[in-house]
């Protein structure tokens, strides 16, 4: 790991996980510039805010002075000309899954969100849920969380929430990004096709996620969606302990539910016990969920 004040450099910096990197980093004593060539708000907004340079397109130029380290987003190939540059050159680079890893997760207790569907309000409400525990925890979110007015936090404690989806990494590391994110707690919401361009069927979907579930200690724990198929299927593959959740089937369960004027009312079951009742902002019982 670099000693604070080292420059790195990230290459599509505006992309929306790349630009919480960019705060996040610089939040924690590093100098950080970056290049893109789609430059526009809201991440441009938050970059300049943050007094975060951008150098537009994918000049080898951006390279000088040279960086202490590259990191390379995910839609980056060799096509572009600063990837090549950096390359012929002596600059370590890595891939944001491997920063975040390494920078922010680090021996951190790491609880990865996951599934095709829900990951960003899910990760909003577990980082607040932390929070309200008083945990401090860290966290990176491919949305801005009302709550915290940003979609990331350096982390404080010894607990990082972090957004993961099973896109590959780099084009010189082509494992789904969550495998970089040292899960011990994971939360699965879904499993469905997606990101055609990458998996050819379902099939390769499932076998992403079960690397996943390969990853978790027998000490972590998976939480679960009881109603997906899929997502249970998963289940095969993790030596952690498994917790489900659903409308109607899983270890906790949704009842009494109302849509009143301004919000979803509910009370979660266990055990055919009423343990809590809530009410959110969000509608529709996939919220609920």
């Amino acid at each position: 790991m670099l000693e604070k004040g080292a420059h790195i450099h990230l290459m599509r910096i505006c992309g929306t996980a790349m630009a919480s990197l960019a705060g996040m980093l610089k939040d924690m004593g590093y100098r950080i510039s970056g290049s893109d060539q789609n430059v526009y708000p809201p991440m441009s907004t938050q970059l300049r805010d943050l007094g975060i340079p951008i150098m537009e397109g994918y000049r080898k130029e951006n390279l000088s002075p040279r960086p202490d380290l590259v990191i390379v987003g995910n839609v980056i190939t060799r096509k572009h000309e600063e990837a090549e540059a950096l390359l012929a050159s002596d600059i370590p680079y890595t891939s944001l899954p491997k920063a975040l890893g390494e920078y922010a997760i680090a021996d951190r207790h790491s609880v990865v969100i996951a599934g095709t569907h829900g990951k960003t309000t899910t990760t909003s409400l577990v980082s607040w849920i932390a929070e309200c525990c008083g945990k401090k925890p860290g966290f990176l979110v491919g949305g801005i969380p009302l709550n915290f007015s940003r979609s990331f936090r350096a982390p404080e404690g010894d607990w990082f929430v972090i957004e993961g989806d099973e896109y590959d990494t780099a084009f010189f590391d082509k494992v789904p990004k969550f495998i970089h994110y040292k899960p011990k707690y994971v939360v699965l919401t879904s499993v469905e096709f997606d990101h055609a361009d990458i998996y050819n069927s379902l099939e390769d979907v499932e076998k992403a996620f079960y690397m996943l579930m390969d990853l978790i200690p027998e000490d972590g724990l998976l939480v679960v969606n009881g109603e997906d198929p899929i997502a249970m299927k998963m289940t095969q593959k993790c030596k952690a302990r498994v917790v489900t959740y659903g409308l109607e089937k899983g270890d906790y369960q949704v009842a009494s539910r109302q849509v009143l004027v301004g919000r979803n009312q509910f009370a979660i079951v266990h055990n055919d016990k009423r343990i809590v009742d809530l009410a959110i902002k969000q509608f529709g019982p996939h919220n609920t969920l």
